[in-house]
């Protein structure tokens, strides 16, 4: 059962299918908002919280296929699922490869679009906690001094606390005070957990960031 703060918003054109999709997510306790076009659903406010989209394939004017491309270029990242009457394979596998969650065909089982309304909310919900968790993570990184800042990324380059010292110039034994400082603030039990966090937060260029 999805969170109270979860929302389906479903774009179709045909106001009965709208209407009954309201009904059957209403039934289950999904918050849900209709909207008729894409235009309606780009002129409302985003939910605040975990969040998919059920999305018809053709629309009036601009088609949900090209309503994806556009929330991937604005970088919105927005669980999909489609829905269509005029389905055909090219047309699944261009929305999968970008993403989509599943590809329903009319008429479609209330079960396999419910299923999938529950993946797509449970993945929007990890994503929003996953930015919460990075968004608190650069905050206690910005609270560091630029002094400890400098010491992290040095560490997190792979870099001995004798090696630190002699590249800016200053004792060892202050390297390692500013150092541990720095994990106190950053909330650090260990080294790799430092590093961890320092890939996270994209520190080291070239480095590839880890899950």
């Amino acid at each position: 059962m999805p969170d109270a703060s979860s929302t389906v918003l479903v774009i179709d054109d045909d106001p009965d299918l709208r209407a009954s999709l309201g009904r059957l997510l209403r039934s289950v306790s999904i918050n849900v908002q209709l909207f008729g076009s894409i235009a309606d659903f780009l002129a409302s406010a985003a939910p605040d919280g975990p969040t998919c989209l059920v999305l018809d394939v053709r629309l009036p004017g601009q088609s949900g296929l090209d309503l994806q491309r556009e929330l991937a270029e604005a970088n919105r990242e927005l669980p999909i699922i489609f829905i269509t009457g005029h389905g055909d394979i090219p047309m699944s596998v261009q929305a999968m490869k970008r993403g989509a969650i599943e590809f329903l065909t009319k008429p479609f089982r209330d079960q396999d679009l419910l299923d999938a309304i529950q993946l797509g909310l449970s993945r929007d919900r990890a994503r929003r906690e996953n930015e919460k968790d990075l968004a608190a993570l650069r905050q206690r990184f910005d609270s560091l001094s630029p002094r400890e800042r400098e010491i992290v990324i040095q560490v997190a380059s792979g870099r001995l606390s004798k090696q630190i010292a002699h590249d800016i110039g200053i004792a060892e034994a202050t390297v390692k005070v500013h150092r541990s400082r720095a994990m106190q603030k950053m909330k650090a039990g260990s080294l790799p957990e430092l590093g961890r966090m320092a890939d996270k937060l994209n520190l080291v260029p070239g480095k590839p960031q880890r899950p």
